[in-house]
């Protein structure tokens, strides 16, 4: 099963607010998810967004894949680099055992 981090659509019509939700590729854009990690609203000024960090990362050691829009909203929240930082100091502590 190949796994998106990607946006649902949530809010009324003409005021579109977005879930960050881990999802089969086969569904639908605004169907059944497996989880929930965060929201995205761009009608605010400025964007309003907030990303739940660790269930990020998790899921993207996991092999999920994300999003561009997705992705740029894990690069302002600095959840890119975390995940990076964290994915090199496993490789080096590996690599010493």
């Amino acid at each position: 099963m190949a796994v998106k981090i990607r946006l649902k659509r949530m809010g009324a019509k003409k005021r579109p607010a977005y879930r960050i939700v881990v999802a089969d590729s086969k569904t639908q854009r605004d169907g059944r998810s497996i989880e929930e990690i965060g929201y995205y609203d761009p009608t605010t000024d400025p964007v309003t967004f907030k990303v739940h960090e660790e269930r990020a990362i998790s899921w993207l050691d996991k092999g999920a894949i994300p999003t561009p829009t997705v992705k740029t909203i894990f690069r302002r929240a600095g959840v890119i680099e975390k995940w990076q930082e964290a994915r090199s100091s496993r490789d080096k502590s590996q690599g010493n055992n």
